[in-house]
């Protein structure tokens, strides 16, 4: 009997913790060509400025770069090329809705092998303005403070 494979994290997206406020999140498989997982297990991928995106009943990552695999021959891949998210029918129509009546958005928040296969966190974001980032980054100081103070007291 083979054991499973587990995790392994490709690329993380720490923007999106910083620029959105990150409510629900759905895992979803990914359509990629052979040198783009190549490029991936090298681990050559940024998801920065990605986001994802429903059209016509099928969700898209787009924004999403994968580099060229360096050993790739002359059929190599296209780097910021849209690519085509694997999800369930309900799970589509339930963000779509989520997205066209909240004034939310599908961001990535990480890109990985799950048993051997790629994966995309794909977490539905409200935007937060310039007064909610500062509070979140004044309540981390805080609260490191405290650890720092408990730290020392020990």
């Amino acid at each position: 009997m083979a054991k499973p494979l587990g995790i392994k994290l490709i690329a993380e997206n720490r923007r999106s913790r910083h620029d959105y406020e990150l409510l629900e999140r759905v895992e979803a498989g990914i359509v990629l060509s052979g040198t783009e997982v190549k490029a991936l297990r090298a681990g050559h991928a940024q998801l920065g400025h990605a986001f994802a995106d429903v059209r016509n009943g099928e969700m898209w990552l787009i924004g999403a770069s994968i580099s060229e695999y360096a050993q790739g021959n002359i059929s190599n891949h296209i780097t910021d090329r849209d690519r085509k998210l694997l999800l369930k029918r309900n799970e589509i129509d339930s963000l779509y809705a989520k997205v066209r009546e909240k004034g939310l958005t599908l961001v990535p928040t990480k890109l990985y092998f799950k048993d051997g296969k790629v994966k995309v966190e794909i977490a539905l974001g409200r935007g937060k303005d310039k007064g909610d980032k500062r509070r979140t980054i004044a309540d981390r100081d805080a609260k490191r403070q405290m650890e720092r103070a408990l730290k020392t007291q020990r």
